[in-house]
């Protein structure tokens, strides 16, 4: 489950090479927790080939320093996680950990990862408790707090006028911020919040209750797999005529699977494909000649946490022993972020743009999402305050 790579062999083929013993010596060393296996890891392989282009783009060396980059599975299992990390930390002793996928993973793993000598980058998971009162010094994340995403949607819904609206998302933490953080922007009827199993594939029962209510919109949060069978359902139910908005429901990550399916549903984000920076269109394009496929939010994020990590090393010299100057170095995002401005709050989670945007078909024939409107500009988190670092 853990892979060691020289750069130009994991581009070929991440995860494919046998564990290699590694030298310490002028090195710096990161360790990727991501799922990689089941039904959502086209999620975490969208943000291990983003974090690998920024690593070749950098000709494998982050602030001057070689890097050594390890690449486990998490499985999607917080218990596994923690053995993995702890693993990194203690035995690889990497400096840096960049990862996971879910929320309750992070969760799990970060005191292993911080106590045991690591600096934590989040390239997804963003728990509202992680951005206010349990913020950890050596956690910096480089997507979100999970509320501001579900917030986009909250607020277009508002602002529509729909009055009554349907929540539907995975029973665990960040599904409980998805429905907190719709409804902080909504102030309308929720006629009903349905939480299902994290990995549930079949929603013909959900379906058959969001047919009886007949909303004004329905609000999804569903992740990799769970969503592309959600939107399929949700079409060969004929409930397509009731606005669907969504959050990692439909996106780069399930669209190759989803198809003309998931055509104009809506969704919030903090980047798309073809968001007007030239650093993005020039991303997109190496993306898709390298993977061929569109890049998601994930890949984005996890290559803005590459760049992160070359600029902190970069000012402080290379010296990753003083842990102090490299969190404040952390703390500065001296790297141009593909999604345009981009700065660290006090918590270390972002302050950015938030936007609206709708599935289309690309000139190419491929799907993807695309900027309708911005809905949030420069936001911070509401859990910011609450922290005191």
């Amino acid at each position: 489950m853990k892979k060691t790579f020289a750069l130009a062999a994991a581009l070929a083929f991440a995860g494919a090479l046998p564990l290699q013993a590694a030298s310490t010596d002028g090195k710096v060393r990161i360790g990727l927790l991501y799922t990689l296996s089941g039904p959502a890891a086209v999620l975490g392989e969208q943000s291990r080939d983003g974090f690998l282009m920024a690593a070749e783009k950098l000709g494998n060396r982050f602030g001057g320093l070689e890097a050594e980059i390890i690449v486990i599975d998490d499985e999607q299992k917080p218990d596994v996680a923690v053995a993995r990390a702890r693993e990194m930390v203690e035995r690889d002793q990497v400096d840096f950990v960049v990862g996971p996928i879910f929320s309750n993973v992070l969760y799990a793993i970060l005191q292993p990862v911080t106590q045991g000598g690591a600096i934590m980058v989040s390239t997804n998971a963003g728990t509202s408790s992680l951005a206010g009162t349990e913020c950890n010094p050596d956690l910096f994340v480089t997507s979100y707090q999970n509320d501001q995403i579900h917030e986009v949607s909250g607020k277009y819904a508002q602002d529509q006028g729909y009055g009554n609206v349907v929540l539907i998302t995975p029973n665990y933490q960040a599904g409980k911020d998805a429905m907190a953080g719709f409804k902080h922007s909504y102030g309308g009827n929720v006629a009903s919040e349905l939480f299902v199993p994290l990995g549930q594939l079949d929603f013909s029962a959900e379906l058959a209750q969001i047919a009886a209510f007949q909303p004004d919109a329905v609000y999804a949060f569903m992740p990799g797999g769970m969503g592309v069978n959600f939107v399929k359902q949700y079409r060969q139910a004929g409930l397509d005529s009731i606005p669907f908005l969504s959050a990692f429901t439909v996106d780069e990550s399930t669209l190759p699977a989803q198809g003309a399916d998931a055509l104009d549903f809506l969704a919030g984000s903090n980047w798309a494909p073809d968001l007007d920076t030239p650093q993005t269109a020039e991303f997109t394009d190496a993306f898709i000649a390298r993977y061929d496929r569109v890049p998601a939010t994930f890949a984005m994020q996890a290559y803005d946490a590459a760049m992160l990590i070359d600029s902190a090393i970069r000012i402080t010299g290379g010296k990753l022993d003083d842990r102090e100057a490299l969190r404040a170095a952390m703390k500065q995002a001296d790297f141009t972020s593909l999604r345009g401005d981009f700065r660290f709050g006090d918590n270390h989670f972002p302050i950015q743009d938030f936007y609206l945007t709708k599935v289309v078909r690309r000139e190419d024939g491929r799907f993807a999402t695309s900027i309708v409107q911005t809905i949030f500009e420069d936001y911070q988190d509401n859990f910011a305050s609450s922290c005191r670092m």
